[in-house]
């Protein structure tokens, strides 16, 4: 601008005469803002974005033994493992040389294959400060017990463990304390919204005041208490009736009064009337006592009864005592 103007005024006087006159000046406070809104995120800055270069920086070493050093196969000194992760990410640049009469492709792959390896490091780091981050070191050498007895927490539930590990890849997206916090208000909101039911419930009832609920509450237990008592006392007068319940389905047939309780439970489970069982057993015990006297006799059952009905009621006669193996 100022050899534009000509030798009459210097570069300085230049840019002195612009500030004052249109950024200084009236046109200046008239169009630039004191703030300048929607100012767009750097996530190259160093405070650990997605694309920081801290996330190449390497971390202090661990505080581990020389044992478990050997253990994890860890290099204190460089923060390295033997094994890394994508062990062959150096075979992409080991084998690069600049030479002068590289024509533009070939330098261009050759950058192509740095930037691929900056990457790697760039991961390699990153899956290292989640690890130091998250204290896996310390869990997987059996550290993290101690810590834990040390400093009780709140009991976990089951439901917040299966959530935990379903939410487990986020992990890379968050810092440790992040995701504490954020376990922990999803827990004051179980808890505040479990408050919320329980007042809306008082209100249900017609309870309008704090002082009035603790009365509420007493009278409620004293009522579930009298259920409960209730409940103990049925269920006490259904074992004794338990038998007849069991037995509804062939309590009103006929012949259900001569049965033994073992015979209403065998024919309850093989769906038979008391009196078809009755006319069963008393053929068999009959063609029983007949062989035993030595008295030939032609077994005449039921067509009504099948192999396996008559395999189960001799069964049963048998070790009732009705009759013997032999004749079984």
């Amino acid at each position: 601008m100022a050899a534009h103007v000509g030798a009459s005024r210097t570069p300085q006087e230049v840019m002195e005469h612009y500030v004052s006159m249109y950024i200084h000046g009236n046109l200046g406070k008239a169009c630039i803002p004191d703030t300048i809104p929607n100012r767009v995120t750097d996530h190259t800055c160093p405070s650990g974005g997605p694309l920081s270069p801290s996330l190449t920086t390497p971390l202090p070493p661990l505080d581990i033994s020389v044992a478990e050093q050997q253990q994890l196969g860890y290099m204190p000194l460089r923060d390295d493992y033997e094994i890394e992760y994508d062990q062959d990410a150096e075979t992409l640049i080991s084998g690069l040389s600049v030479n002068y009469d590289d024509d533009d492709v070939e330098i261009e792959l050759k950058r192509a294959h740095v930037d691929m390896y900056v990457r790697k490091l760039k991961e390699r780091q990153r899956r290292k400060n989640i690890a130091r981050d998250y204290n896996l070191v310390p869990a997987f050498l059996g550290k993290d017990k101690k810590d834990k007895e040390k400093a009780p927490k709140r009991k976990i539930t089951k439901e917040e463990k299966e959530l935990r590990l379903k939410l487990r890849p986020l992990y890379q997206f968050m810092s440790c304390k992040e995701f504490e916090d954020f376990f922990e208000n999803m827990h004051k909101e179980r808890i505040l919204r479990a408050k919320i039911r329980e007042l809306q419930r008082y209100r249900r009832n017609g309870i309008t005041k704090m002082e009035e609920s603790a009365e509420y509450e007493a009278a409620r237990h004293k009522r579930e208490k009298r259920k409960e008592n209730k409940n103990i006392a049925s269920s006490k007068r259904g074992k004794e009736d338990g038998k007849e319940g069991e037995f509804a389905a062939i309590e009103n047939l006929p012949g259900f009064e001569l049965l033994s309780d073992r015979e209403k439970v065998l024919c309850s489970s093989l769906n038979l009337s008391p009196a078809r069982y009755v006319t069963v057993k008393t053929i068999i015990i009959k063609d029983h006592l007949q062989k035993r006297q030595g008295i030939p006799s032609k077994s005449r059952l039921p067509s009504y009864l099948d192999k396996v009905l008559k395999k189960r009621i001799l069964n049963f006669l048998t070790e009732s005592g009705w009759i013997s193996r032999d004749a079984s």
